[in-house]
C-alpha cells in the first residue's frame, strides 16, 4: 500500500532532483509549458478500435467538436491519433491515417488550438505538420531522426516516448527493474542528443506508461510499475526537457468506475512533477489538480 512514508522516502533520497528546473516549450505565443503546474493534453481517437469509448470520434465534425470542447475544458494541447495502440487493433495504412487526421487538424489549428499528432509513421507526421500540427507525439523509434528533422523544419515540438521496440505496434518485453529511471534516462539522453543534432531544441520526454507490453499483462505488476514510474518521474527532468505522462486505466482495480482511474493517477503524476499530462478525462483531471493546488 502506498503511504506517506513512501513519498517521504523518495523525496529525501532524491532531494536535489526535486528542485531541478527544465526548459520551457513554446508552442505558440500563448501556450508555453511548463508554467504553473501540469498542463493537460486532451485525447481524440479517430480509430474505432480505441478502448476508451468516450474519446472515439468517427467523423470530422465529431472530432472537431470534441477538440473544441476539450480546449474549453482546459486542455493546452489536443492529441489526435488515427490508429489504436492496443495490440489487437487493426493496422491502419498511412494513407488512411492521413485521410482521417488532416481535415480535423486543419480545422482545429485554424481555430488557434494547438494540435499534436500521435504517430510512428514519418509520412503521416509530415502531412500533419503541413496541416498545422505543432507537436509530434512519436510512438516509435525506427524513424526518429527523420521525425526530429521534420519537427525542427516546422518549428514544432516532439514528445519522445519510451518504446521497447520499433513502434508501439511492434513492441518487445519491457524490462521490469526495481528502479526504471536509470534505464529510461539513458534512452532519453541518447534521443535528446539525436534530436539536438537534427536541429530540434524543444520537446517532452514520455515514459510510455500507456503502452501494451506482453509481460505487463499481470495487473498488479503493471500497476506497480506505473505507480513507481509516476512518483519518480521528476528524476528524468535532470535531462532538461519537461516530462509528459499518459494516464493509464487500471481496469482491474476500477471496474465500472474506470473513468475514475485517470484522475487517481493524475495525483501520482502531479506528485512526481509531471509537466504535461495526457488524459481522456480533461474535466475530471483538471478538477483534481485544482484541488491539489489549494493545499
Amino acid at each position: 500500500m502506498l503511504e506517506i512514508k513512501d513519498l517521504s522516502s523518495i523525496s529525501q533520497k532524491y532531494k536535489e532532483a526535486m528542485e531541478t528546473q527544465v526548459s520551457s516549450v513554446n508552442l505558440t505565443d500563448d501556450v508555453v509549458i511548463p508554467v504553473d503546474g501540469p498542463a493537460l493534453m486532451g485525447v481524440i481517437n479517430l480509430s474505432p478500435d480505441s478502448w476508451y469509448r468516450e474519446s472515439i470520434c468517427l467523423s470530422v465534425d465529431a472530432a472537431v467538436q470534441r477538440g473544441r470542447v476539450l480546449f474549453e475544458q482546459g486542455a493546452s494541447i489536443i492529441d489526435i491519433g488515427a490508429e489504436s495502440t492496443v495490440d489487437q487493433a487493426q493496422r491502419v495504412s498511412g494513407e488512411e491515417q492521413q485521410k482521417r487526421l488532416l481535415p480535423v487538424i486543419h480545422q482545429l489549428a485554424s481555430a488557434g488550438i494547438v494540435v499534436s499528432t500521435e504517430t510512428y509513421n514519418v509520412n503521416v507526421a509530415e502531412s500533419c505538420l503541413i496541416a498545422g500540427a505543432k507537436v509530434l507525439n512519436i510512438t516509435g523509434t525506427a524513424q526518429n531522426e527523420d521525425m526530429y528533422r521534420l519537427a525542427a523544419d516546422h518549428d514544432a515540438a516532439v514528445v519522445i516516448c519510451y518504446v521497447a521496440g520499433k513502434s508501439v505496434r511492434d513492441v518487445q518485453e519491457i524490462p521490469i527493474d526495481e528502479d526504471p529511471i536509470p534505464r529510461m534516462s539513458s534512452f532519453f539522453e541518447r534521443e535528446i542528443d539525436r534530436a539536438k543534432s537534427c536541429g530540434l531544441m524543444k520537446g517532452f520526454i514520455d515514459p510510455g506508461l500507456g503502452f501494451y507490453y506482453p509481460n505487463l499483462k499481470d495487473s498488479s505488476v503493471r500497476i506497480r510499475y506505473q505507480m513507481k514510474t509516476f512518483l519518480n518521474a521528476f528524476r528524468l527532468r535532470r535531462l532538461g526537457w519537461p516530462v509528459c505522462n499518459a494516464l493509464p486505466h487500471a481496469f482491474e482495480c476500477f471496474g465500472e468506475e474506470v473513468r475514475s482511474a485517470e484522475p487517481f493517477f493524475s495525483v501520482l503524476a502531479s506528485l512526481g512533477k509531471t509537466d504535461l499530462i495526457r488524459t481522456h478525462e480533461v474535466t475530471r483531471v483538471a478538477a483534481v489538480l485544482k484541488a491539489m493546488k489549494v493545499y
